[in-house]
């Protein structure tokens, strides 16, 4: 993994190297930031109306644009990533996540049987948690079940069905949003009263970067992550098994019939996992592998490797290459784990943005976190968040081009 780590200079680029440097940066941007009331919008934003809730509270969406044309549209419910324009290498802007244009999409019966999470804020807790139970100083806290016998992604109401209090800023590095929610202390089963801040910058070096920050009166389990399926041609295209994917990662978390992790840090060497050069997604998920099986495809938790000492720095996580746009997307990040999914369980029942279903495998999500079922895996980074202490996180994606198909993704 050397050649990749040496490589971080090249990939990522000026910008997203100025979000490398640690607390110095995050006190500037910390000065820097001004933000505005809902009544007027610094220039490069807009909010307009995103429908109402059904108890009659509204949506708002917030259309943010940076200084070379990349727009990103937010609401405030669930902090969702509504959508996200990119130019390829002709120039040509495309929507390239996946999700709704309304409101009613994100609550009716279809999505929420589905539960995909498009572009969502996901907390208190990303990914899984065995059996929806959980031991901490000695008590036995018990969640609600919603994907089998264990938890997934908070519970039954998790924070992508909350709605967020939204604040608008631009700084001297972009534009963006402020977004808070407060867990009360018992909700979805979790101790503690939790105070979070999620800010989205889009930064004019062409980079979303996401800084989580949480604060709780009791000891909690916290993992939050953001939920975005990308797929680099445009949303409602058919397919992501091309996208060349290289993940920055020597070891994975296996896990059981029901995707819980068994404990075990695997080496990648010689398995489908192995995406330490980069490899189109579907190159070897027809292979005959337990693993594969299990997931119906691709949704493992990946251990990041990290440079000494840099463990409290965004480092590059993956990147990915769609030949025919150009389009390439870079994920760096403070987190120790990297959730790949790819698609496994849209099947057209859902219809997106461009009137285009949502098929098998058209998107790729790429969950910067702890690793699951953290609380009960002793062996795992600690997720658990005590009074005196500050959650923090930071995840970059950078978004950039290549000059012709014919380069290949380690250009």
């Amino acid at each position: 993994m050397t050649r990749h780590l040496s490589a971080v200079h090249r990939c990522l680029g000026i910008g997203l190297l100025g979000m490398m440097i640690g607390p110095a940066f995050l006190q500037a941007q910390a000065q820097t930031v001004s933000t505005t009331s809902s009544s007027a919008m610094p220039p490069g934003i807009e909010r307009s109306s995103f429908g109402q809730l059904p108890d009659g509270r509204e949506v708002d969406c917030y259309r943010i644009t940076n200084d070379n044309g990349i727009e990103m549209r937010v609401i405030n419910y669930g902090g969702i990533i509504v959508s996200l324009k990119t130019p390829d290498r002709a120039g040509r802007m495309d929507d390239i996540v996946l999700g709704f244009d309304s409101i009613g999409d994100y609550l009716s019966d279809t999505y929420r049987q589905a539960n995909p999470y498009f572009g969502a804020l996901i907390g208190r807790y990303g990914n899984r948690i065995a059996n929806g139970r959980f031991t901490l100083d000695g008590e036995t806290y018990h969640l609600p079940t919603n994907d089998g016998p264990n938890t997934l992604h908070g519970g039954d109401v998790g924070f992508n069905q909350r709605l967020w209090h939204a604040e608008p800023f631009s700084s001297a590095e972009g534009r963006g949003l402020v977004l808070t929610y407060t867990s009360a202390d018992g909700e979805q089963g979790f101790p503690g009263r939790l105070s979070t801040r999620v800010r989205y910058t889009l930064t004019n070096d062409d980079e979303l970067a996401i800084d989580y920050r949480a604060r709780t009166t009791r000891a909690t389990p916290v993992n939050l992550t953001q939920h975005s399926y990308f797929n680099l041609k445009g949303e409602g295209s058919p397919s992501i098994l091309d996208h060349q994917l290289m993940i920055n990662a020597s070891a994975y978390t296996p896990v059981d019939e029901t995707l819980i992790p068994t404990g075990e840090i695997a080496d990648v060497s010689g398995t489908p996992f192995d995406f330490r050069e980069p490899t189109a997604i579907g190159a070897r998920l027809g292979q005959k592998n337990t693993q594969l099986a299990y997931a119906k495809g691709y949704d493992h938790n990946f251990v990041l490797s990290k440079n000494p000492g840099q463990d409290d720095l965004p480092t590059l996580a993956a990147r990915v290459l769609e030949p025919r746009s150009g389009r390439v997307l870079e994920v760096a990040t403070t987190e120790p784990g990297l959730q790949f999914y790819s698609g496994n369980f849209l099947d057209g029942s859902l219809t997106g943005k461009s009137g285009r279903p949502y098929t098998h495998r058209s998107g790729l999500a790429l969950e910067t976190q702890h690793f699951p079922d953290s609380p009960n895996q002793p062996n795992f980074p600690s997720t658990i968040l005590r009074p005196d202490e500050t959650y923090h996180s930071q995840t970059i994606y950078r978004f950039s081009t290549t000059a012709s198909e014919n380069q290949l993704a380690t250009d």
